[in-house]
């Protein structure tokens, strides 16, 4: 490891130390805010702290058994110690590099998921509906909470487009890396001569934590339209104009919100969205030059990538920003088992932004 990198893991080491001594004085204590961000501070510098304390050990561990090896009786066990405190380094060496790699202040919260049918008419809307259904199932093991904000049927099954919240500790860096254009190979049920169609939905990830990014949004930048709700409300649908639809016109995004009963709620709810997805373009933008950059374009965000594709008839999906990444387990994946998918792609956001730290340092 380069010594400047050294360096800073034992920064943080002294940074965890620094706050243990902070949680313990009475004026953090009585500010809940303060207590609570070093707490969680604490506790995401406590792995490296672990680790480094793992890998003094293991240093100790190898030294002790190179010092048996001028003992011929305890020669062929130091050896075997040796090489098991050297595997063990190296493992420890790739566990404390993993810890260098910028954390992003967003992972933690919950996210704004949104599908859009693309080319393929109807069956574009139908597999729009399949996405939207594999991450609801996703979601669903992971214990999150997934509420429809927003949806406009497709003719003949599916979504148009359908925008739903899913509020979970962690949503956001297991989904993050979703955003792109989706590709299916099947034959559509209204096909009569049995041939493949190709099709697109578009997904996008936007983070709702926007905490650490300030964005100012003027009052005379938004045009605000009210609607009668056409979703959930019994009585109250259709009588009374509750729906909001707000147009941010510098930038021309648009946020609809029909869920609650009240305009003013549904105002709440959709500011709420515009705030997550102006800030979501400011990150893109500083984020396209180094993605530029990248080997890798996982966690690019850029929504016209063709990042994976589903094939029915071989039951196989691949994700294209991953070289080899290709399995053929697709009735499993649609029914929201991802881990295999996630773990990949996190895996592969990681060295490609390890080998980037290591190429600037």
């Amino acid at each position: 490891m380069q010594a400047n990198l050294r360096r800073k893991l034992e920064a943080l080491a002294e940074r965890r130390e620094e706050l243990e001594r902070l949680l313990s004085d009475p004026g953090v204590i009585a500010d809940a805010d303060r207590f609570r961000n070093f707490s969680r501070e604490f506790s995401q510098l406590e792995p490296v702290a672990n680790a480094l304390a793992n890998e003094a050990q293991a240093r100790r561990d190898l030294a002790n058994a190179e010092a048996m090896r001028g003992d011929p009786e305890m020669r062929e066990l130091a050896e075997e110690e040796i090489a098991a405190a050297s595997a063990r380094l190296e493992a420890l060496d790739d566990e404390l590099m993993s810890h260098l790699v910028p954390k992003d202040a967003r992972d933690e919260g919950g996210l704004y998921l949104e599908v859009r049918a693309g080319t393929g008419g109807d069956e574009a809307a139908i597999f729009a509906g399949d996405l939207f259904r594999m991450y609801a199932r996703y979601a669903e093991r992971q214990g999150w909470k997934v509420e429809v904000e927003s949806a406009s049927p497709g003719e003949h099954g599916g979504y148009k487009e359908i925008i739903a919240r899913v509020e979970g500790r962690g949503a956001y860096s297991k989904l993050k890396f979703e955003s792109g254009t989706h590709r299916v190979q099947r034959v559509p049920e209204t096909e009569s001569q049995g041939r493949i169609h190709t099709s697109a939905a578009t997904v996008a990830i936007i983070a709702e934590d926007i905490s650490d990014i300030e964005v100012e949004i003027n009052p005379v930048d938004l045009k605000v339209d009210t609607f009668r709700s056409s979703g959930a409300g019994g009585q109250h649908v259709n009588k009374t104009e509750s729906a909001i639809r707000i147009t941010h016109v510098p930038s021309g995004v648009v946020v609809e919100s029909q869920t609650e009963r009240s305009q003013h709620a549904n105002r709440d709810k959709a500011m709420k969205r515009l705030k997550a997805m102006l800030v979501e373009a400011e990150i893109a933008k500083r984020e396209a030059a180094q993605a530029q950059d990248r080997k890798l374009q996982v966690g690019s965000g850029d929504r016209s990538q063709r990042i994976r594709t589903y094939n029915y008839p071989q039951g196989r999906i691949t994700d294209h920003r991953v070289e080899g990444l290709t399995l053929y387990d697709l009735p499993n994946v649609l029914e929201g088992n991802l881990d295999a998918l996630i773990e990949r792609l996190s895996r592969e956001h990681q060295a490609d932004e390890l080998a980037r730290m290591t190429e600037s340092a």
